[in-house]
C-alpha cells in the first residue's frame, strides 16, 4: 500500500516548514538524524506513515522521499545570487543547472552557488560549464562563516577562483 498523495503532501509540508524553522542546511548530520528519529516516533508523522508502510521503513521514507529534495529545491532559486551580484531578479536565464546550482545568462555569464564547504565542486562546475558555453562569471558561496571566517581560510578558494578565471567570488555568512 502506498501513501496517499494528500497525506504525503500534508506531511511533507509539515516537515519542510519545520526544516525551514530549524535552518536545516546548517544542521549537522547527527542533528538531522535526531530529527529523523523524533519525527519517526511522533504520531503526526511516523504514526500516520506507518499506516501505509512497514513502520521500520518510515525513517528512510522521511529522509529519502520527503526531505532529500528539501535542500536542493530550496536552494535552486537564483534570487539570492542575483541580488548579491546586482543582476536583475527578472533576468532571463538561458540554462539552469543543479549539483551545484547555477545558470547561464544570455550574455554568456555563468553563475553558480552553493554552500562554501562545496567550493571545489562549484568552482570546477563553473570552469566546465564555461568551457562549453560562456564565461565563468561568478560563484556565490553561502554559509561561509563556519569554515571560512578568516581571510587566511578563504585564500586558497580565492586563488583557485582567480586561476580558473572566475570574475567574482562572493562569500555569504
Amino acid at each position: 500500500m502506498s501513501v496517499p498523495v494528500s497525506i504525503r503532501r500534508e506531511i511533507k509540508d509539515r516537515l519542510w516548514a519545520e526544516a525551514e524553522r530549524l535552518n536545516w542546511s546548517a544542521l549537522s548530520a547527527a542533528d538531522k538524524s535526531r530529527y529523523y528519529s523524533m519525527w519517526t516516533e511522533t504520531e503526526a508523522v511516523g504514526g500516520r506513515l506507518g499506516q501505509y508502510m512497514d513502520p521500520r521503513k518510515v525513517r528512510v521514507y522521511i529522509k529519502d522521499t520527503l526531505l532529500k529534495s528539501y535542500t536542493r529545491e530550496t536552494s535552486a532559486s537564483p534570487a539570492l545570487a542575483f541580488r548579491v551580484l546586482d543582476v536583475d531578479e527578472n533576468a532571463v536565464v538561458s540554462a539552469t543547472y543543479i549539483k551545484p546550482h547555477g545558470c547561464l545568462l544570455p550574455d554568456g555569464r555563468q553563475i553558480a552557488w552553493s554552500k562554501a564547504s562545496d567550493w571545489k565542486a562549484t568552482l570546477m562546475a563553473l570552469h566546465e560549464r564555461a568551457f562549453v558555453d560562456g564565461e565563468p562569471y561568478a560563484a556565490v558561496l553561502t554559509e561561509a562563516a563556519a569554515k571560512f571566517a578568516l581571510a587566511s581560510q578563504r585564500a586558497v578558494v580565492e586563488s583557485a577562483a582567480e586561476k580558473l578565471g572566475i570574475k567574482r567570488l562572493i562569500w555569504l555568512d
